[in-house]
C-alpha cells in the first residue's frame, strides 16, 4: 500500500483529503440534525446511490453541488478561510 501512496501526486493527494473532509463534513452536519443519507438524498432530490457516492469521499464533487447541499442544509460545508493572494499578473 505504500507504494501506491508514494505514486500519488501532491495535487491528488490533496484532493483525496479534502474529498474526504467535505465527506465528513456533511456526515457531521446530517448527523446534528438526526437525518439519515435516505432524508438527505430526498432532500437534495436524488438517489441514495448517488449519495452515498458523495459521503464516500472519492466523488469529486462540484461546486455547483457543494453550494446545493450548503443550500439545502443550511450550513456551511466548506469553509475558505481570508487570506492575501498575489495578483497572477503584475
Amino acid at each position: 500500500m505504500d507504494d501506491i501512496r508514494s505514486t500519488i501526486s501532491p495535487e491528488m493527494k490533496l484532493q483525496m483529503e479534502l474529498s474526504v473532509a467535505i465527506a465528513n463534513r456533511i456526515y457531521e452536519i446530517l448527523e446534528a440534525r438526526g437525518m439519515s443519507q435516505k432524508d438527505f438524498a430526498k432532500l437534495m432530490g436524488k438517489t441514495e446511490t448517488e449519495v452515498s457516492r458523495w459521503l464516500s469521499g472519492t466523488h469529486n464533487l462540484t461546486m455547483a453541488t457543494i453550494c446545493k447541499i450548503s443550500a439545502a442544509l443550511d450550513a456551511e460545508v466548506v469553509k475558505v478561510t481570508d487570506c492575501e493572494l498575489e495578483p497572477a499578473f503584475a
